[in-house]
């Protein structure tokens, strides 16, 4: 579509219906709320310390641990709330989950109750707020099963629990420079910047595409200690440059927030490694999930790119806990392809022979 037709996110959703003439119409419905909470979010953002929102939400305390033993700052409250007074109301959910909930949140009685099932992080990268880097909003969507939409029961965690193929609609907001809105319905990807006139998103980014081929690669290097020996394998051959066994060089990048890691490889390559490793033995990687890595992995994959957690495809993965965590390598899909190759290649304890031992720039 031609850049210059410039239309709203509302128009976009209508053409995307189009392809479903029985569609009720409430995934549109639901998504322009999911993008509603964004702007406000934006906007406190955008204002930084000017601003007064948090002084006046005596809710929005933070410091609390949530789910996953984390200290909440007030922003991330703040920002689940938005997320929730948005979406409660509007008749399209059965229930939602977040990333600041410990338990599945239920609609209240006072609302009708709908179909889908929404999974969100509201405010990922909050850490890197104070220092005023990109940070966003991650969200999925998820139909409710049969039995919760014919009776309208209370949800419960196990409802949750599809695997990300399953997802009818996943994105994300960026609050950057710009104020962006990336998002997939299942066919394709496309990008809407905020118009600060308007008050629209409008669509900039039609039919985003990961690239094939890559040579920049992002990850936090400080856990270089304990890494699997396929990812220390990878790593260094990146490293080495065009000496090395990969024949070019790489550039490495890491921003230490995922919203805007992602940005970055779906508007010119690259490749993303929170691996799991043995930092810490009982957490089978850093992300979440439901949350985070499916939406991601169902965007990334619907713009051509791979998600995996290294070992098998990101979307295949069957959901044990609403919280559970997981490695995750995404991005262009030749290179998520190699790690993913790594991974069921014998290693060098496994080959006996030091003819195969890794040299390793990061030896412990």
């Amino acid at each position: 579509m031609p850049l210059s037709k410039r239309w709203t996110l509302t128009r976009y959703l209508i053409e995307e219906r189009r392809r479903y003439p029985q569609a009720s119409g409430d995934l549109n419905a639901l998504i322009l709320d999911i993008s509603l909470a964004c702007k406000a979010i934006a906007r406190i953002v955008a204002f930084g310390q000017l601003g007064d929102s948090l002084a006046q939400a005596p809710q929005a305390q933070g410091g609390a641990l949530n789910a996953q033993g984390e200290v909440q700052k007030p922003l991330d409250v703040l920002s689940n709330e938005i997320f929730v007074r948005m979406n409660e109301w509007n008749g399209h959910l059965a229930g939602m989950a977040s990333e600041e909930m410990d338990e599945p949140m239920q609609i209240p009685p006072t609302y009708t109750r709908g179909k889908y099932l929404l999974a969100f992080d509201p405010l990922d990268g909050s850490s890197n707020i104070d220092v005023n880097v990109s940070v966003g909003s991650i969200f999925s969507i998820l139909r409710a099963p049969q039995e919760v939409q014919d009776s309208g029961r209370d949800v419960t965690e196990a409802d949750f629990l599809q695997p990300g193929a399953s997802q009818v609609a996943a994105g994300y907001a960026l609050y950057g420079p710009t104020t962006m809105l990336v998002l997939s319905v299942g066919n394709g990807v496309a990008g809407f910047t905020l118009n600060p006139n308007l008050g629209e998103f409008v669509l900039t980014h039609p039919n985003i595409q990961v690239p094939a081929d890559t040579q920049e690669f992002a990850i936090n290097t400080s856990n270089s200690r304990f890494w699997e020996p396929p990812v220390k394998r990878y790593v260094d051959e990146c490293l080495a440059g065009k000496t090395g066994p990969r024949g070019r060089d790489f550039n490495m990048r890491w921003i230490a927030s995922m919203v805007a890691e992602a940005h970055r490889i779906l508007m010119r390559g690259g490749v993303f490694l929170y691996p799991r490793d043995t930092k810490d033995p009982s957490k089978p990687g850093r992300l979440r999930l439901l949350y985070e890595a499916n939406p991601i992995g169902f965007v990334i994959e619907q713009a051509g790119g791979r998600a995996s957690t290294g070992r098998q495809p990101m979307l295949g993965v069957k959901p044990s806990a609403l919280h559970q965590r997981v490695g995750l390598v995404f991005g262009s899909k030749n290179e998520v392809e190699r790690i993913e190759r790594y991974h069921h290649e014998p290693t060098a304890r496994d080959a006996g022979t030091p003819l195969f031992a890794a040299r390793s720039l990061f030896r412990d």
